[in-house]
């Protein structure tokens, strides 16, 4: 189980326990350091983040409506897990939406956002360049919500949040090299989103999440994605 980094316990903090442990372990879920299927011990839990057993309890209820965490009678708490045509399901539309919110992030092309998604991107090639692809799960939410506050819709925004979080813990089990691949999709994307291009960054965007699918799905049983080639072809 993971400890957070060095730093106050939650418990000795003045925010809202249940939503402190509850954002903690979403993080750990969707950068892979809880994996789908792990029990959440409640115990466990409290123990490393300075709690009572009610908050993490609190956390872990509100991450079931979040369709993160999944309650098992005479189980417990396991990070959710899903079926491969769920999986397929879940990506095609994430696919679809992400391509979306690329194109109106390309239509918008607010200079500050753009600055911050070239920062990103900046993190990134130079995490890889060090070795440490470990942080490029983190990056790559982040990258991703970047993209679609650059495009000003809130009502988008809203929708690929908890679907982007969902599939975000499906591809925590990407091999390193799927994720520098994946990574480089990225300098792709921006580029056509400076531009204006708005048909070539919705072509990209989704390119890159059905990559990113049939990648997950290939070891899942699970038929690929269609439309999932190159990113060099969108």
């Amino acid at each position: 189980m993971p400890r957070p980094d060095d730093g106050p316990r939650l418990g000795e903090t003045h925010s809202p326990l249940h939503e402190r442990v509850r954002a903690e372990i979403r993080k750990a879920i969707l950068t892979g350091a809880m994996k789908p299927g792990d029990r959440l011990i409640e115990d466990r839990l409290a123990d490393i983040y300075g709690v009572s057993r009610n908050p993490v309890r609190e956390a872990i209820r509100g991450l079931a409506t979040e369709g993160l965490v999944e309650v098992l009678p005479r189980r417990g708490a396991l990070v959710a897990r899903m079926n491969p045509d769920e999986a397929r399901e879940t990506i095609e539309v994430r696919a679809l939406l992400e391509g979306q919110t690329a194109r109106m992030a390309a239509r918008r092309r607010d200079p500050e956002m753009l600055r911050r998604i070239g920062d990103i991107l900046a993190r990134g090639d130079a995490a890889m360049a060090q070795g440490r692809d470990d942080l490029l799960a983190g990056l790559n939410l982040d990258f991703h919500r970047a993209l679609a506050e650059a495009g000003r819709n809130r009502v988008l925004q809203d929708l690929m949040t908890g679907l982007r979080d969902r599939t975000a813990a499906l591809f925590t089990a990407d091999t390193p090299a799927r994720r520098r691949h994946a990574w480089a999709d990225h300098a792709g994307i921006l580029e056509a989103v400076i531009a204006g291009d708005e048909d070539l960054a919705a072509a990209r965007a989704a390119a890159h999440v059905a990559r990113a699918g049939d990648g997950f799905l290939s070891g899942q049983s699970a038929p690929p994605l269609s439309g999932a080639g190159p990113i060099s072809s969108a």
